[in-house]
């Protein structure tokens, strides 16, 4: 945790190390908290480049995240652990960050990126007549076509990586990490809890809830969302 002083100003942070991979391109990103009331994509969102799809849009997909008996027993006692220990601290409205890496359509990509190279490099030869080869631009992400091709990584730096297990029905690669694990549960809290089981009645799902049944919820929700 860090403190930064700006004029007389104190302002507490945390840095985390980010969920996803250097290496690897993530295809596709979930935001899942375990609640389904108002918990879709907008289609704002939707629209973004790279949108963050929640609960709702989870399930409306069939989605699942296959790592195997062994791997999910890991995870959900990491999480465990985890939630039990934000519980005890009075906080809660954390997610779990899923970012999938899909090894297919990476392989697709990278196909691609060398056709267009190739394509790019032959046109710019005939045009100049000079005799150079055309070098295309490095890569933004500065990714290894070896990691994208295969979906290796490396467990040393990619710490939330885990991979699909053999029986998935794609080759996928996971990116799993609690975020945003800061929000007390408070008077502001309590008073949203109050006004959106006005809003949607008393059994909905809502997110706002009491920290031990957020937890409750949310370690049902992953289980049944990992297999």
């Amino acid at each position: 945790m860090y403190r930064l002083t700006v004029d007389g100003n104190e302002t507490y942070m945390i840095i985390m190390r980010g969920v996803f991979s250097s290496t690897l391109a993530i295809h596709r990103k979930y935001d899942l908290k375990g609640s389904t009331v108002d918990r879709q994509a907008s289609d704002k969102e939707k629209a973004k480049d790279f949108p963050t799809f929640k609960d709702q849009d989870f399930l409306k997909e069939n989605n699942k995240i296959y790592v195997g008996a062994e791997a999910k027993q890991k995870l959900l006692t990491t999480l465990e652990h985890d939630v039990e220990f934000l519980a005890k601290l009075k906080l809660m409205d954390y997610s779990l960050l899923a970012g999938i890496h899909d090894v297919a359509k990476a392989e697709q990509e990278e196909r691609e990126r060398l056709e267009a190279e190739e394509k790019n490099g032959f046109h710019e030869d005939e045009d100049s007549g000079s005799g150079e080869t055309f070098t295309p631009p490095d890569s933004p992400m500065n990714v290894s076509p070896a990691l994208l091709s295969s979906g290796e990584c490396d467990l040393s730096e990619d710490l939330y990586a885990i991979r699909a297990s053999d029986d998935s029905p794609k080759e996928e690669v996971y990116f799993l990490g609690l975020i945003d694990i800061l929000t007390h549960w408070g008077a502001r809290k309590k008073a949203a809890m109050a006004a959106k089981t006005v809003k949607h009645g008393a059994g909905a799902e809502i997110s706002t809830v009491k920290p031990e049944q957020y937890a409750k919820r949310f370690l049902e929700f992953i289980s049944k969302a990992v297999e």
